[in-house]
């Protein structure tokens, strides 16, 4: 491919003799990659199912290769959420931090949510994830992608990280910044991408990084980890920038990233010595970069950092509002008719209603008054001429086995490509709501009216031929 000719005279000039094997990487086939979602089914369970040719990720244990000719995004499994489409090298950054159940997690530059979904899967359900994107339009995506994955303990900002900093102060356990950038490592994903580089200009792009990482310093709590990536080349944006984010914050070091086979050190020696007081350069020799000629992937650059002093949490706690009583009294009748227990013994959080609207949200946030909220929790539904009607972020983040009545279609019926259209189908059974789900995984709902089954599968989702 034709790369910027501006591009490949900085590439050779950092990589001298191994720059052609670099700029060769780029006449091969590019590699595809999805990751299993282990919310809904276990990484065997997949590997027996799908009916792709699967080589694993070296750096993701649910993460796989698969071949070009496939089309996993035509399997109904994908419309099931059972699977993430991502480049292998994306999977890195949020496989590289130790997430663990129960922590709160900040995705603060989460559109369109591979990253999300990948935190959200280790935290297991429990926890908080908070994810976050400055650009309104490409939140829609994350929104859709964190439904489809059956999220249910995710809250959605559409803010700039310092209206976070001034809500959240030493709030988080861990936080990821996969920060905008240059783009050097998607020329040949995105062949736009080259085209657009000399406009997202290094320089540019480098500014906008440091007011992330500033103001994500503060969101940190004192022994919290932060994991710094983009998928770009370029110094200036990588050891440069983490270099100069040290010098400002002490109180940060450079974790050691677990060296995959193919994973290369970082490069201080690509920065200006007068960026690299004290101890700086032996610590950016602990970051990571992932080159296209090294591993099976586009590339990344990856700094884990850890902040080792500072001031505890300081935020403001939500104060809980009771929901209306006829609210609730309707939700508790779809409840009844529709499901197998209770939802407190399947829900991490607390019943929260804004008008007609009904949430989970997780427990332990501060008060988000005052900042563009997308998504407060687990949507479950609205209610409309006092009856609730079910959301589909409620069915993706069901089982099947909790709902009473239910609509399971094989991978081979032809009624569910008909669903997945948003057609009517002509079905008997009991009148009211039913999960429809493909073998045992949830798509969305139907309503049983006499000899057919009205579909309620949204239509921005809908499967198109």
């Amino acid at each position: 491919m034709a790369l910027p000719p501006l591009f490949k005279q900085r590439m050779q000039h950092f990589l001298g003799r191994e720059a052609e094997a670099f700029f060769q990487s780029y006449e091969q086939e590019r590699h595809y990659g999805l990751r299993i979602n282990t919310l809904k089914w276990t990484v065997e369970e997949a590997r027996q199912a799908l009916p792709f040719h699967l080589t694993p990720i070296p750096w993701v244990p649910e993460g796989f290769y698969y071949r070009e000719q496939e089309r996993p995004a035509k399997h109904p499994y994908y419309h099931a959420g059972l699977y993430y489409i991502q480049e292998p090298s994306a999977m890195a950054p949020a496989a590289m931090i130790p997430i663990e159940p129960g922590d709160r997690v900040l995705d603060l530059c989460a559109a369109p949510g591979g990253k999300s979904t990948q935190i959200a899967a280790r935290l297991a359900g429990q926890g908080i994830l908070v994810s976050n994107d400055i650009s309104a339009e490409r939140i829609k995506a994350l929104v859709k992608n964190l439904e489809l994955f059956g999220v249910r303990n995710a809250i959605v900002t559409n803010e700039t990280p310092e209206r976070l900093a001034d809500v959240f102060g030493a709030y988080f356990d861990k936080i990821i910044i996969d920060a905008p950038c240059s783009g050097e490592g998607m020329f040949r994903k995105n062949p736009e991408m080259v085209k657009s580089w000399e406009t997202h200009n290094i320089e540019s792009c480098a500014v906008m990084q440091r007011d992330i990482l500033y103001q994500a310093a503060r969101m940190l709590k004192p022994g919290g980890l932060m994991l710094y990536s983009t998928c770009t080349f370029a110094p200036e944006e990588n050891e440069a920038q983490i270099g100069r984010f040290l010098s400002r914050y002490p109180q940060f070091e450079v974790e050691d990233l677990t060296m995959v086979s193919g994973f290369q050190p970082g490069r201080p020696e690509w920065v200006s010595q007068d960026e690299l007081p004290g101890n700086i350069k032996e610590q950016l020799a602990r970051t990571a970069r992932l080159w296209p000629h090294h591993v099976r992937g586009e590339g990344h650059f990856l700094a884990l950092l850890r902040k080792t002093d500072g001031e505890p949490e300081m935020y403001q706690s939500e104060q809980a509002t009771p929901v209306p009583e006829k609210v609730l009294q309707d939700f508790r009748q779809f409840e009844k008719d529709v499901c197998v227990r209770p939802f407190e013994e399947m829900m991490d959080g607390r019943l929260v209603s804004f008008k007609q609207h009904l949430y989970v949200k997780p427990e332990g946030l501060p008060s988000l008054q005052g900042l563009r909220v997308v998504k407060s929790g687990w949507y479950l539904g609205e209610i409309k001429k006092n009856r609730f009607v079910p959301s589909q972020a409620l069915a993706m983040g069901l089982e099947m086995a909790d709902v009473i009545k239910t609509v399971s279609l094989s991978v081979e019926d032809e009624t569910l490509l008909r669903y997945l259209k948003g057609e009517t189908l002509s079905l008997q059974g009991e009148k009211g709501w039913k999960l429809v789900c493909v073998d045992r995984f949830p798509l969305g709902w139907g309503k049983q009216v006499q000899g057919i089954l009205k579909n309620a599968y949204p239509p921005a989702w809908r499967w198109l031929t």
